[in-house]
């Protein structure tokens, strides 16, 4: 095959990848995928190896490529056929990213699968947002064991509603069930068109060359970098379990166009949710070599072939069930990127910016609901400022690495929910200098109309985003309520009037 020909057939199998995500948005009830956009959809192969991907979020596709041969290796399919599954021990990332496997079959044999995965803002927790404080993983919610959600092209209705019994609202939950239903069966669809017009054994070839190209861009991208060993260690605020400090450690070692990535020396696994299944760690890693190849590179598993990781296991960043993970998916990944980056600057400076603001600034919110309020459930993530690079500043307010979603219209969360938004703006003062600045942070202010509860889990309101080159360190983040400060992760039971705060860190300075 010419290389024209592969990159016209990788860019089809991208964009049946988009088309799937353009269906979950336009499907789902939830502002948390239909505004937000927190999904991501990918086509994989027979052996569950990574074919395709769009460009969603960098922390659920890196987890699927890393997890998935696993997953699909565990179970027995059927034409019409589909998988659910959220076990963050079996493939998934926490319980709120639910994950939607469709294998498709071509003249009865198994030619792949198309896969999505979204996340729920509802995912039978306790606490509304399903983001708790939580000390074990059964905490967390409703963990979801690789089940049939659909057998024969025929929703489970008996299991279905067995699920549906976990959630609040269930008329956005089923909604956004569906809706991720419809994502794969468009997948299907356009996958089997692709394949019907050019014979099924020309579409496994075209893959097998596009993970050699892959493979190849990926070992040309990475060989101006020294063999040797690169180190670096960075700290998370807390867990919120009283556990401060909590160290992680990395060392990349580059050796005849491997690369192993090793954390030995990280923090041993904590009572807080802040811990990583492996999966999640692997998925920080791999975008962040992702981000050193070229913009044309193939998002496949041939990118992947050449990086080892090696992690403890009981580790924070390798947990063992049933730790508390929730937030190891949102808040340790990020700041994994961070400790990645910091060893690369030490091979490449010129190529690795400052330590962006380091925080998904996770905001849980909702009620159980009662004689008066109707229950509900709400979840989003605030963006801050984007570190400064050799050759440019940061940018200001923009969500960074492991996250790629937007945030939620203020119009769209007041007509759903009891909020007012009363400051949304770019926080001026808390970028690190330098010759190149690094990025502003943002003020995210609510004022609840009702009681409710609220959960936040936040970092970097201790340790500053660094910055390099002697560039300077941004200011840490700011969490209030009515005016008083609160802690980086906290749950708070709010009333009428009252007012939570959300100020975000900034980016570190360059030079």
């Amino acid at each position: 095959m010419d290389a024209i020909s592969l990159s016209i057939f990788a860019n089809r199998i991208d964009a049946i990848c988009s088309e799937m995500g353009a269906t979950l948005q336009k499907a789902a009830f939830s502002p948390n995928i239909r505004d937000r956009l927190d999904y991501s959809c990918a086509i994989f192969d027979a052996d569950g190896e990574l074919c395709a991907q769009a460009a969603h979020i960098p922390v659920h596709l890196g987890s699927m490529a890393f997890a998935m041969s696993d997953v699909v290796s565990s179970i027995e399919c059927s034409a019409g056929d589909m998988v659910v599954l959220n076990d963050p021990f079996k493939g998934g990332t926490h319980l709120p990213d639910v994950t939607v496997i469709a294998p498709l079959h071509i003249g009865g044999k198994l030619a792949g699968f198309v896969a999505n995965r979204a996340h729920h803002a509802d995912i039978g927790s306790e606490t509304p947002g399903s983001m708790p404080l939580s000390s074990s993983l059964f905490d967390e919610g409703l963990i979801i064991e690789p089940s049939f959600l659909v057998k024969a092209g025929v929703v489970d209705e008996d299991y279905f509603s067995g699920l549906m019994k976990h959630m609040r609202n269930r008329q956005e939950s089923s909604g956004d069930f569906i809706a991720q239903v419809a994502a794969n069966r468009r997948g299907l669809i356009r996958l089997t068109a692709l394949i019907e017009k050019i014979g099924l054994e020309n579409y496994l070839l075209s893959l097998d060359l596009l993970n050699d190209y892959a493979a190849k861009l990926a070992k040309d991208s990475f060989r101006e970098i020294k063999d040797g060993a690169y180190s670096f260690q960075d700290l998370l605020d807390d867990d919120g379990h009283g556990h401060e400090d909590i160290l992680i450690r990395a060392a990349v070692k580059f050796e005849k166009g491997a690369i192993t990535v090793d954390f030995t020396g990280s923090a041993e696994q904590v009572a807080g949710n802040i811990n990583c299944p492996l999966s999640v760690t692997a998925a920080a890693v791999y975008y962040v070599f992702r981000c050193l190849m070229p913009a044309q590179a193939p998002a496949c598993a041939g990118s992947f072939r050449c990086i080892k990781i090696k992690a403890a296991e009981g580790s924070v960043v390798n947990a063992s069930f049933p730790a508390a993970v929730a937030a190891g998916n949102v808040e340790t990944s990020t700041r994994i990127v961070d400790v990645v980056l910091g060893a690369l600057a030490q091979a490449i400076p010129e190529r690795i910016p400052a330590a962006s603001h380091g925080s998904m600034n996770n905001l849980a919110m909702g009620s159980q609901g009662d004689e008066h309020h109707a229950a509900w459930d709400y979840y989003e993530t605030i963006g801050g400022g984007m570190g400064a690079s050799a050759t440019s500043d940061g940018l200001d307010a923009v969500q960074t690495h492991m996250t790629n979603t937007l945030n939620t219209p203020i119009e769209s969360l007041e007509m759903r929910y009891p909020l007012r938004i009363t400051r949304y703006q770019i926080r001026r003062d808390a970028s690190g200098r330098g010759r190149h600045h690094g990025g502003q942070g943002l003020v995210r202010e609510y004022q609840f109309l009702a009681p409710a509860q609220v959960t936040i889990l936040s970092e970097r309101r201790k340790h500053q985003p660094w910055g390099l080159a002697a560039g300077g360190n941004a200011k840490v983040g700011v969490n209030t309520l009515n005016n008083r400060a609160v802690s980086a992760k906290q749950s708070l039971d709010v009333r009428a009037g009252d007012v939570v705060c959300i100020k975000t860190p900034g980016g570190g300075g360059f030079g």
